[in-house]
C-alpha cells in the first residue's frame, strides 16, 4: 500500500496489556569507544562492511504504542567513487518521526577517530515536494578510512509488513538483525532470496525477541536483465497476532480489502454525482461500440484533461475537487476511475500488486510491503488500466507489475448492503502478438552506382514499442517531428539522405486501436563497399544495432525482461544486373527454444530467390519475460542471433 495507515487508538488499547517493560533496547547500545577496525576485504575491493545492524523495537509508552528503529553501519571505503557515494548518508526522517539518537565518525588508515560535529548533521528540503531530510555530511575520507554512524528513529510502528535488504553490492563481514515487541504480540517473518530464517530467542523472558545473525554474507553483483532488488537477500516481518487478546491474523488482506473498499467506494454527495454525471456526458460514450472502446476512450480522456499531482494534499483525494479543479493525487486519480465505472455499470475489480523488479508479490505471505502500486481489471476484457500512471494506457500497463501476484478486490452486495472481498490471483503479462515490430524495406541498387542504394522502409510498432511514442507524439510539432521520424531511419546508419518521410495513425486516441506507421524514403552510400571487380552489402545493418550478451562470468541471476515481443523483418532487393551473390545461405539462422512442445524463444532468418530478386524473412519472439539460470544460455544464444544477422554482409561478384 503506498501509505501506511496511522494505527488507531482503539487498536493501541487492543494490544496493550499490564506488564513490566524494561527500558527500550538502544538506550542500552553503543559502538565501541576505542574501535579497532580491519577489513578482510580483498584489496582490490571497492567496499566493504565490517558491520551491520538493525534493531527494531515496539513499545508502550504510556497510553503510546511507538516503534524505536535503530541501524548501525561500519563500511570501510576503498575508491574516489564510493567515498563521493557515501558522504552524505541519508536518514529515513519524516514529519511523523523524530531522530533520537544520531552520530557519526569516521576512523582513518592510522586509527585515528574523528566523530562528526552536529553541525554536519545537515537538513535539506525538496523544493518539488517539500520533503524534508536530514543527513550526514562525511568529510576527509581517505581511501581505506571507515566511517561508522548509528541513527535511532522514533516513529509511528510499520507493523504490517516491512521489508529489509541485506544483501548488497559489496561483501559484509557480519550482519545483525533484532525485533522486540511486548510479549504478548506475536510476529511472523519472510525470508527472500535463500536468506537465512529469522529465530525465536526463548531465553529473554521480559520481551518477545527474534533475531538473526549472519558472518561473511557475499555481495550480489548486478547483470544485464535481472532484476536486481528482487533478487537481493534480506527478510519481510510483520505483527500477525495478539495473544493476550485472542486477535490473530492482524496483518491479513481481507481487513485490507475491507479497508480499501470502504476508503475508495465511499458513498458520494448529491453535489458529487451530480458532477460524475456531468463528466459522462462530457464522454460521449454513446459513440463507442464496444467495451474495449469505451473503457480505452474513458482512459484516454482522464489522462489528457486531468492532472496527477504527487502531493498529499487531502483536496486532491476529494472526488467533488478534483472534478471540479481537474488535478488528482495518486489516491484521487483511483477513487475518479472507480467512481465512473461504478456508475456506468462497468464490472471491474481494484488490484493492487507490487513491481516485480523490486519485489515479487508472495501469494502466501500476507503483508503490506507487497501493496504497493494499483490496477484496474475488467473481467469481461480480461485487460488491465493503470489509473495512475500517465506512461500508460488501457490494455498495457505497467509490463512489471503483470507476470506477478496480486490482490484482487471484487465488490459484492447483499440486499442493499455492499461489501468486497479480496482474493490472491495471477496478473497474466500481456502477450508477445500484442508487442511487435514489423520492418518492411525494399532496397535498390542505383545502375550506375552500385555502392549507392535506394531504400524504401515501413515500419510499425504495437502495444509497449507503440505505448512510448503514440500517446504522445501529438505533442512533438514541426521540424522536431521531422528529426523523430528521421532519427528511426538513422538506426540504419547515421550517413543517409531523407528524400520523403511519413507518420501514420499519430493521434494519441488511437494507441491500443492501429499500429504507429512510419514510412521514410532514404538513399545511402553507408551499406555497400567496393572491394575491387566485388562489392560488399552490409545487409544486416539495415535491422539497426542488435543487443549482445556476452559474459565471462558464470550467470547467477535469472533474466527478467519487462515485457513479451515479437519482430517481424521484411527485406526486399535486388542483384544487379551481371552480379551474383556467393553466401546468401549466410541468411539462414535457427535459434529457438521449445519447452513441453511451445516455443518461448526464438530467432528465425531465411530467403527466397526468385530470379534476381531476394526476399528474406528475420523473426523473432520473445513468449517469456523471466528465464531461469539454467535457461540462460538457451536465451541468450537467441539474443545473440540478431545481432549475429546485424553482421551479416553479402558478397556481390561479377557473374
Amino acid at each position: 500500500m503506498k501509505r501506511e495507515l496511522k494505527i488507531t487508538l482503539l487498536f493501541i488499547l487492543t494490544l496493550k496489556i499490564s506488564f513490566s517493560q524494561d527500558a527500550p533496547f538502544f538506550k542500552a547500545y553503543d559502538w565501541d569507544k576505542s574501535p579497532v577496525y580491519k577489513i578482510k576485504a580483498d584489496a582490490k575491493e571497492e567496499m566493504g562492511a565490517i558491520k551491520e545492524k538493525i534493531v527494531t523495537e515496539f513499545y508502550f509508552e504510556g497510553e503510546a504504542f511507538v516503534e524505536y528503529f535503530l541501524e548501525h553501519k561500519v563500511l570501510w571505503l576503498n575508491s574516489d567513487d564510493k567515498i563521493e557515494q557515501y558522504n552524505k548518508v541519508y536518514l529515513p526522517f519524516s514529519s511523523n518521526s523524530e531522530l533520537v539518537v544520531n552520530k557519526a565518525r569516521v576512523i582513518d588508515t592510522e586509527g585515528k577517530v574523528i566523530e562528526l560535529d552536529k553541525s554536519k548533521i545537515l537538513t535539506a528540503t525538496n523544493e518539488e515536494t517539500g520533503r524534508t531530510y536530514k543527513y550526514f555530511a562525511f568529510e576527509g575520507v581517505t581511501k581505506g578510512s571507515y566511517i561508522e554512524y548509528i541513527y535511532v528513529v522514533r516513529r509511528i510502528p510499520v507493523y504490517k509488513g516491512l521489508r529489509l535488504n541485506f544483501q548488497s553490492s559489496y561483501n559484509k563481514e557480519k550482519v545483525e538483525f533484532d525485533l522486540y515487541s511486548p510479549k504478548n504480540l506475536v510476529f511472523k517473518f519472510k525470508s527472500l532470496n535463500n536468506f537465512p530464517e529469522v529465530k525465536r530467542d526463548t531465553l529473554t523472558k521480559d520481551k518477545a525477541h527474534w533475531n538473526l545473525e549472519i558472518e561473511n554474507l557475499d555481495k550480489i553483483v548486478s547483470e544485464k536483465l535481472a532484476a536486481y532488488n528482487a533478487s537481493r537477500g534480506g527478510l519481510i516481518y510483520k505483527l500477525d497476532a495478539n495473544v493476550s487478546n485472542g486477535v490473530s491474523d492482524i496483518s491479513g488482506y481481507s481487513k485490507v480489502a475491507q479497508n480499501l473498499y470502504k476508503y475508495y467506494y465511499a458513498e458520494k454527495d448529491k453535489k458529487t454525482l451530480k458532477l460524475i454525471d456531468k463528466l459522462i456526458e462530457e464522454l460521449d460514450l454513446d459513440k463507442k461500440k464496444t467495451l474495449d472502446d469505451k473503457i480505452r476512450h474513458i482512459d484516454f480522456y482522464l489522462k489528457t484533461n486531468y492532472y496527477i499531482s504527487e502531493t498529499s494534499d487531502p483536496n486532491l483525494t476529494d472526488i467533488k475537487q478534483v472534478l471540479e479543479k481537474k488535478v488528482a493525487n495518486d489516491r484521487g486519480i483511483v477513487k475518479l476511475y472507480l467512481a465512473l465505472f461504478k456508475k456506468l455499470g462497468i464490472k471491474h475489480e481494484l488490484v493492487i500488486t507490487s513491481d516485480r523488479e523490486e519485489v515479487k508479490f508472495d501469494k502466501k505471505f500476507e503483508a503490506n510491503t507487497f501493496l504497493k502500486e494499483f490496477l484496474i481489471y475488467f473481467p469481461k476484457t480480461k485487460r488491465y488500466l493503470s489509473p495512475d500512471k500517465l506512461s500508460s494506457r488501457y490494455g498495457f500497463p505497467p509490463a512489471t507489475l503483470t507476470d506477478n501476484y496480486g490482490l484482487f478486490i471484487k465488490e459484492v452486495s447483499v440486499g442493499e448492503f455492499n461489501s468486497a472481498i479480496g482474493k490472491i490471483k495471477y496478473i497474466k503479462p500481456i502477450k508477445a502478438k500484442e508487442t511487435m515490430d514489423k520492418m518492411s524495406i525494399d532496397i535498390s541498387f542505383d545502375p550506375e552506382n552500385i555502392t549507392k542504394n535506394i531504400i524504401h522502409y515501413e515500419r510499425e510498432f504495437y502495444g509497449y514499442y507503440a505505448l512510448a511514442i503514440q500517446p504522445f507524439v501529438h505533442l512533438i510539432k514541426g521540424e522536431d517531428k521531422e528529426k523523430l521520424i528521421d532519427g528511426l531511419a538513422e538506426s540504419i546508419n547515421k550517413e543517409i539522405e531523407v528524400t520523403s518521410r511519413k507518420l501514420e495513425n499519430d493521434k494519441p486516441e488511437l494507441f491500443g486501436v492501429k499500429p504507429l506507421r512510419f514510412i521514410v524514403d532514404l538513399n545511402t552510400e553507408a551499406l555497400v563497399e567496393n572491394a575491387g571487380r566485388k562489392y560488399l552489402f552490409k545487409l544486416g545493418e539495415i535491422i539497426g544495432p542488435q543487443i549482445e550478451m556476452y559474459q565471462e562470468e558464470e550467470r547467477t541471476l535469472k533474466v527478467e525482461e519487462s515485457n513479451q515481443r515479437s519482430y517481424f523483418r521484411t527485406i526486399k532487393f535486388t542483384i544487379p544486373e551481371g552480379y551474383k551473390i556467393t553466401n546468401l545461405d549466410d541468411i539462414n539462422i535457427n535459434n529457438s527454444y521449445k519447452e513441453k512442445g511451445k516455443e518461448y524463444f526464438s530467432f528465425k532468418s531465411s530467403y527466397e530467390q526468385n530470379g534476381n530478386v531476394v526476399t528474406i524473412t528475420a523473426d523473432e519472439h520473445y513468449r517469456k519475460n523471466i528465464i531461469q539460470v539454467a535457461l540462460y544460455e538457451e536465451y541468450r544464444k537467441v539474443i545473440n542471433s540478431a545481432a549475429d544477422f546485424n553482421k551479416i554482409v553479402l558478397l556481390l561478384e561479377p557473374k
